[in-house]
């Protein structure tokens, strides 16, 4: 089973302005990537990180349903110094930001197989790293998936 390391702009993408189609169609992916986990096909992954940003989003509807969405994570990483110091070598080999690469040492520590983000600069960045996980955007992963269950029937 795969498991996945959502970065936090997935657990928010549904609130974001879904007439422009790039947004819509990530929602859309992200909802379907949730759905996945609901029906226990992939494993989610959840970090010191995700609690930190939705603890500091200034939107009590988006606070909770991105609560909601975090009960469906099986995996909880914890905040540990390794995780840092694997974050400070991302953010200089890369010039990630700081919660970027922390939220990529978090999928790294956790063995995740695969990272999603929103961010096609974060995208960009983290692939010069060449760790052993998939990072890419959303609607990249559900395309892949569809693909390959399509193939597999």
């Amino acid at each position: 089973m795969e498991s996945i390391y959502l970065d936090y702009n997935c657990f928010q993408r549904g609130f974001d302005d879904s007439r422009q189609i790039k947004i819509h169609l990530e929602a859309l992916a992200c909802q379907e990537v949730f759905a996945k986990a609901e029906s226990k096909e992939v494993k989610l992954a959840w970090s010191f990180m995700h609690e930190d940003e939705n603890s500091l989003c200034p939107f009590i509807e988006r606070k909770i349903e991105v609560l909601r969405l975090s009960a469906l994570c099986e995996s909880r990483i914890s905040p540990r110094d390794d995780i840092r110091t694997v974050a400070k070598d991302f953010q200089q080999k890369v010039l990630l930001s700081s919660k970027d690469s922390l939220h990529l040492s978090c999928a790294h520590h956790a063995g995740c197989t695969v990272f999603l983000t929103c961010d096609e600069e974060l995208i960009r960045r983290a692939k010069r790293l060449n760790l052993p996980m998939r990072i890419m955007n959303p609607v990249d992963y559900v395309r892949g998936v569809e693909k390959n269950e399509s193939a597999s029937t």
